[in-house]
């Protein structure tokens, strides 16, 4: 069954999809920074804000792809083809957006700061998608790697949340069907 959209709101969570294929047109940084602007006012307990972004474009994406291509391990001494040609498709999305946060190392805190974090990516992805940019969030083994990290200048004591590709949609995904809520949902009444 599925949920037919009553609003704008609805309609854009609805409409929005996670887009693999960019078109090559550049994306203008200061439109990106009123999105993030627009997508800060997520809900994050007592306004801790904890987030930060490193934007990688033109030239400064080959720093992000390097630490890419330097993350990957090697085949007898050698770097994959396949990384490659993973490097030569990350160089040809406009924009790539490295979100991180701190590692707080209470439980409770470190939880309430990654559901504000992704709460704003979410926030960032449905404002975009609005004004006809797309996104993928992003969060692959590497994102993990010392070296990917060290690569990108993420200190210790940070997460990388995702890694954002961003430009405008060369094809958007059909939709694909979602669980109905009622069976995923036990209601307690007594």
């Amino acid at each position: 069954m599925s949920y037919a959209a009553k609003n704008e709101v609805e309609k854009s969570i609805i409409g929005r999809r996670s887009i693999k294929a960019f078109k090559t047109d550049p994306v203008d940084v200061e439109e990106l920074i009123e999105l993030l602007n627009v997508a800060k006012w997520a809900p994050n307990h007592k306004l801790t804000e904890p987030w930060r972004f490193q934007l990688y474009t033109s030239n400064g994406k080959e720093q992000f792809v390097q630490a890419y291509i330097d993350s990957q391990p090697k085949t007898g001494g050698e770097v994959p083809e396949r990384v490659y040609r993973k490097a030569d498709y990350f160089r040809n999305i406009p924009l790539h957006l490295v979100v991180i946060m701190p590692e707080d190392p209470r439980q409770r805190r470190w939880d309430e700061d990654y559901g504000a974090v992704s709460t704003m990516i979410q926030n960032f992805q449905l404002a975009a998608w609005e004004r006809g940019i797309g996104m993928i969030w992003r969060s692959n083994d590497w994102i993990y790697d010392p070296v990917f990290r060290e690569g990108i200048g993420v200190k210790p004591g940070e997460k990388v949340v995702a890694t954002l590709m961003i430009g405008y949609p060369k094809h958007i995904p059909e939709p694909q069907d979602r669980t109905d809520i009622r069976e995923l949902l036990t209601i307690i009444d007594n």
